[in-house]
């Protein structure tokens, strides 16, 4: 799966499921997303698989960032959003 999939999937999730009543919410679902991304990729990549070109280049960078803004935009956005109906 690549990247752009990944983060369409991501986006959804983050819209339609995750809830939060303040924006700190988003910020500490961001940073435990980016923490389980670093090391996932630190556990099972770098170490397991020994990329023989390394690893951590521009795009890994920008996967990490991206990683760690999508909560927090998604959280501005629906902590800024009225009130969705219950369904």
């Amino acid at each position: 799966m690549g990247h752009h999939a990944h983060r369409r999937r991501l986006t959804w999730v983050l819209w339609r499921w995750i809830e939060s009543r303040d924006f700190v919410g988003y910020v500490r679902l961001a940073v435990v997303w980016t923490v389980i991304a670093v090391a996932g990729d630190f556990l099972f990549i770098v170490k397991a698989l020994h990329p023989p070109d390394g690893y951590y280049k521009l795009d890994v960078y920008l996967y990490y960032v991206l990683t760690f803004l999508m909560p927090l935009i998604a959280g501005w956005l629906q902590t800024r959003a009225p009130e969705r109906p219950a369904h």
